[in-house]
């Protein structure tokens, strides 16, 4: 008596495809994503009768509602300001700092972050006012 024996069925599975799928979603979310990265920080500037618009090119330093510190969108300590804009400062062609703070930050803070920016070697040091407009 002879048996047959069923012959073994090979299921390739095409990969092809997937991998355009995979490829069409990573394009979709490369094109749909943002990469810039907003501060988001709600500032209630002070006003001054004397203010003028700044230049695009100047460093800003940003102190939020809290007190916190920010160089170039990164959360810094006061005492490592100096050394961040220094840094920056010699990348740069104009010597400028300018400080965004909220009203209601305490003036010794302010102070001390204008005195960090000084140090650092910036010629010019100002405080954003709610004239300010660059």
């Amino acid at each position: 008596m002879k048996f047959r024996r069923k012959k073994e069925q090979v299921s390739d599975v095409d990969m092809s495809p997937l991998i355009d799928m995979v490829f069409i979603l990573l394009i979709f979310f490369m094109v749909s994503s943002t990469f810039v990265k907003d501060m988001k920080l709600d500032l209630e500037r002070p006003g001054a009768s004397s203010a003028s618009r700044a230049s695009s090119k100047v460093i800003r330093v940003y102190i939020d509602n809290t007190g916190e510190t920010y160089v170039d969108g990164q959360p810094v300590k006061t005492w490592a300001i100096q050394g961040k804009l220094r840094d920056m400062l010699r990348a740069s062609t104009e010597k400028s700092v300018l400080v965004v703070t909220d009203d209601t930050i305490a003036v010794e803070k302010l102070i001390d972050v204008v005195d960090q920016c000084r140090l650092s070697g910036a010629k010019d040091v100002a405080v954003a006012t709610k004239k300010e407009v660059g």
